[in-house]
């Protein structure tokens, strides 16, 4: 017998030159449900933090509309490889968010007062995203054929759409499930917003207190003063059973160690104005200008250590297996980016990120070329981590050149987060296209007509995202950080430039020292799980979801928490039914709440 170090080449598929593919119906199609999804990632994004991959969504969405069509107006089949275009674009227009819309752009305005008209926000975020679409066409051989890195999403979009296609009774089962979630879910929304506000429900119990409180007239804390209160969104209930247990057990921990025992003794120490305060109501807005210092630094470290440690673990599974393995050989056929149109590609987006840095923000062009040449090799180092986790590591990518720019240029907020900017959103659409580019090479499709694809869903989401945010959020500086806006990566990045910008003295007293702890605990969680068995760890809490519990209120980590133990029970006692439905149910309550949120916030502008 032979014995061979070299892992066996894979039987892809070759990709189909022959059926429909790039096809104005799929990118029209694409471009279409990449607007009406765009909104629901930017809404969950300001909410949460947290989006939605929407690429099964689209898949699944299209493939009903047109079997309609198909039966009643007899219009060509929509086939599987025209449906991969549409699932690419719209989902690349949904990932624009990765772009900064929820997090350094916000971030920058709150600071400066600097909101960008549509037009500028429009255009900065479509240079981001390009560079990020130029990388992964470089990566796709090394990454999807020497390497043949899993990228689980990809893989379960390629699954999903194989199956559908295999039983097409599935399909419309699906999608009756996600759009009868969605209707429930903004049926209720729409009631709690224009009819009758649905309260949260909370249970009566107060501490008493003594000194400063007692001072200000407030003769206790409750419960619902602090947050622990429950709250009517299905939303979090969805991403609840998106995110998973381990997730959901992380925002319950982390909501009770914030918000239940660092919060009341921040409290009675009086580290947080008394005047700001009230004898009922929430006080989420001035408690969590103090508890969001210890929850960035966990959230930070957490990433940035989990991101270092991931990284030496890919190095050393792959680097014998990228020397050993060949690239299969149809790898060199019409269907790929030709080297003159990517070295093309590649000038272009580096000329044009550097222009709009220097136009739109006065960043100099030798920082702005800078920043371009660090995004292409972060980006990198984020799609092979993604690849091999699933996760893409955004704010740890966006916080290495703020850090970077923080010691190069150091007081200047606005270079500090836009060159972040650039970094975590071309990490963000490169991953989103190697993950699209995946499921193209399980399918037999065309690389090539995938990256056009990508760009018009960047282009649709960077008009429709910029508008969308610009609708909800007109003044970020009073609208963010609060109960109706927590918007928790606006407020990682933000605290990241004060620092920069003001040093020390910008933290809240008292808080100092938390952050010295937070960021040892976040440190030494992630260490402690790489060293324990994949059987034990997937049960450790998350130091990085922990410090996201201070920053969005309590009742969210208690939704999230119940969201994620009900997909759990449902996954153990309905497991066919789960495996079937469960992931369309839970994104048709994400989708449902989101656009019956925006929908409302236009309405009011508009009337």
């Amino acid at each position: 017998m032979q014995h061979s170090s070299s892992p066996p080449t894979p039987a892809f598929p070759i990709p189909d030159t022959t059926n429909p593919q790039l096809t104005l119906r799929a990118i029209a199609t694409g471009m279409v449900l990449g607007a009406l999804l765009t909104p629901c990632n930017i809404y969950s994004g300001l909410k949460i933090g947290w989006t939605f991959n929407m690429s099964i969504t689209a898949a699944l969405l299209s493939f009903a509309f047109w079997k309609v069509f198909e039966t009643t107006a007899h219009t060509r089949s929509w086939g599987l490889l025209e449906n991969n275009i549409n699932q690419t674009t719209a989902s690349s227009a949904a990932s624009i968010i990765s772009s900064g819309l929820v997090a350094p752009i916000p971030a920058l305005a709150m600071l400066t007062g600097e909101q960008l008209p549509w037009s500028m926000l429009s255009v900065w975020v479509f240079s981001v995203s390009l560079i990020g679409i130029v990388v992964a066409i470089g990566l796709r051989q090394q990454m999807l054929l020497r390497d043949q890195l899993p990228f689980p999403a990809g893989v379960a979009t390629a699954e999903t759409v194989k199956e559908i296609y295999g039983k097409g009774g599935e399909a419309f089962a699906r999608v009756k499930v996600l759009l009868t979630a969605a209707g429930i879910a903004g049926l209720l929304k729409g009631i709690n917003e224009a009819i009758v506000t649905i309260p949260k429900f909370s249970v009566e119990w107060a501490m008493p207190v003594k000194g400063m409180l007692k001072g200000a007239g407030l003769s206790k804390i409750s419960l619902s003063n602090l947050g622990f209160v429950l709250d009517p969104s299905l939303l979090m209930i969805g991403f609840g059973t998106i995110i998973g247990m381990r997730a959901g057990l992380s925002l319950l921990i982390g909501a009770i160690l914030a918000w239940g025992i660092i919060g009341p003794w921040v409290l009675i120490e009086g580290w947080i104005p008394t005047e700001q305060l009230h004898a009922t109501g929430y006080w989420f807005g001035p408690m969590v200008e103090w508890l969001l210092w210890p929850g960035v630094t966990m959230m930070v470290m957490a990433s940035l250590t989990s991101f270092v440690c991931s990284w030496r673990g890919i190095i050393s599974q792959n680097l014998e297996k990228r020397m050993n393995t060949t690239i299969p050989s149809f790898q060199q056929n019409l269907s790929e980016v030709s080297r003159r149109w990517f070295l093309s590609g590649l000038g272009a987006s580096l000329v044009f990120a550097v222009l709009t840095q220097v136009i739109f923000f006065h960043i100099s062009w030798v920082l702005a070329v800078f920043a371009v040449l660090l995004t292409f090799v972060l980006a990198i180092v984020a799609a092979r981590v993604s690849g091999e986790t699933g996760i893409t590591p955004i704010g740890a990518m966006g916080k290495v050149t703020q850090l970077t720019f923080g010691l190069l240029n150091p007081g200047n907020v606005t270079s500090n987060l836009m060159a972040g900017n650039v970094t975590g959103g071309a990490a963000g659409q490169c991953a989103d296209l190697l993950h699209d580019l995946k499921t193209g090479l399980l399918i037999g499709a065309s690389p090539r007509f995938q990256a056009l694809a990508q760009v018009f869903g960047v282009l649709t989401g960077s008009l429709v995202g910029s508008a969308v945010y610009l609708v909800l959020i007109p003044d970020p500086q009073t609208m963010l950080l609060t109960v109706e806006w927590p918007a928790p990566a606006v407020a990682t990045w933000k605290a990241v430039a004060e620092v920069f910008q003001q040093g020390i003295e910008s933290i809240p007293p008292g808080s100092l020292m938390a952050m010295l702890i937070a960021g040892f605990v976040g440190v030494g969680m992630v260490l402690l799980t790489e060293s324990l068995s994949p059987h034990i760890s997937k049960w450790f809490p998350s130091a990085s979801t922990m410090g996201l519990a201070f920053v969005i209120p309590a009742w969210n980590s208690l939704s999230l928490f119940l969201g994620a133990l009900l997909g759990a029970f449902l996954m153990n006692y309905a497991k066919t039914w789960s495996e079937r439905f469960l992931m369309a149910l839970a994104a048709g309550l994400v989708a449902g709440e989101s656009l019956a949120g925006v929908t409302s916030i236009l309405l009011t502008i508009l009337f």
